[in-house]
């Protein structure tokens, strides 16, 4: 009996091993957030056609259009070290959801 219980103890030990789940590493240094938050801002603007037409990563500043509205998408590091990503969008209000559009792409880039 006491066999029985160390086996069933066993499998249902290897069994949870199967269920952890390894997260990709956050980006240690503040110029690894930078960039990876760069990237999805770009690639968050390209997700959702928004044909990028100039970057300054000095300013921090990506911008694109699409279909008469421009995407500005600004990457601000705080004092704190935290780094801040606002979008912002001018121009002709055809499509009023693309700026909403673009931020959730950019979250799920992200992984949130």
């Amino acid at each position: 009996m006491n066999l029985k219980l160390c086996r069933l103890v066993l499998v249902f030990t290897l069994l949870s091993l199967g269920a952890c789940v390894a997260y990709a590493p956050y980006p240690v240094s503040p110029q690894q957030r930078f960039d990876q938050s760069w990237a999805a801002a770009a690639g968050a603007m390209s997700d959702q056609g928004v044909k990028v037409t100039s970057q300054d990563r000095g300013a921090g500043v990506i911008q694109g259009d699409r279909s008469g509205i421009t995407i500005i998408a600004t990457l601000q590091t705080l004092p704190d070290g935290r780094l801040q990503v606002k979008f912002d969008s001018k121009g002709d209000r055809a499509d009023p959801g693309l700026i909403q559009r673009v931020s959730d792409s950019y979250d799920r880039r992200m992984g949130r």
